[in-house]
């Protein structure tokens, strides 16, 4: 997910059932992560899988990007201030930060934060709680190479080494480069990052609209 133009909707771990975890492990990872459920959003995937690791069953999670401005270096915006919102906000920021002391124990350095690359840090954040809740979790970041028919919206990524060392200024501050490449033990579970590259396939076809 998402598979094509016609089924755009990318994935989400709370959506898709039994089939990728546990219905108490679902609930556990949501109540972690937010106080108020209707109408909150969770992380999206662009491809999630179930796999197995050392004889249990895992979660594969990939975030996937094709150009350097698709790597947001923002924290979280509180675009509509209702009660429920900001309560939420302040839940999120709990999570991450329970996130970052527990994995900082194991590998100093690490920094992931709700105020700062929120988008790296809430998917470090879910891969260690999976991971801290029995599910053996793989986060990969993948760079799709050559895609130049979106020169445009930001620069696309070249090629492997390009894409590694815009990645790797991406995280700067956020996560040490020991974390990649490495099995994290995070209690019940192992979790591990790592950034991946691939040629597309077909380029990108910006709707004309």
């Amino acid at each position: 997910m998402p598979r094509g133009e016609k089924e755009p909707t990318e994935a989400k771990l709370h959506e898709l059932g039994s089939e990728y975890l546990p219905k108490e492990i679902a609930q556990s990872l949501d109540n972690w992560w937010l106080k108020h459920k209707r109408g909150a959003n969770r992380p999206n995937w662009d491809f999630l899988s179930t796999c197995t690791i050392n004889g249990k069953k895992g979660l594969v999670m990939v975030e996937a990007k094709a150009n350097c401005a698709e790597l947001k270096l923002e924290g979280k915006k509180l675009s509509v201030p209702t009660q429920n919102s900001k309560e939420n906000h302040e839940k999120i920021s709990e999570a991450i930060e329970e996130s970052r002391q527990a994995l900082a124990r194991i590998i100093p350095g690490v920094e992931i934060s709700r105020d700062k690359n929120y988008q790296l840090s809430n998917r470090v954040a879910y891969a260690w709680k999976l991971a801290s809740l029995g599910i053996p979790t793989v986060l990969v970041y993948l760079g799709f190479l050559g895609d130049d028919n979106i020169k445009d919206v930001g620069e696309p990524l070249l090629d492997e080494s390009h894409w590694k060392r815009v990645f790797g200024d991406y995280m700067k501050g956020v996560l040490p480069e020991e974390f990649l490449e490495k099995s994290i033990e995070c209690g019940k579970a192992s979790m591990r990052m790592f950034i991946r590259s691939r040629k597309i396939i077909e380029s990108s076809r910006l709707c004309p609209c």
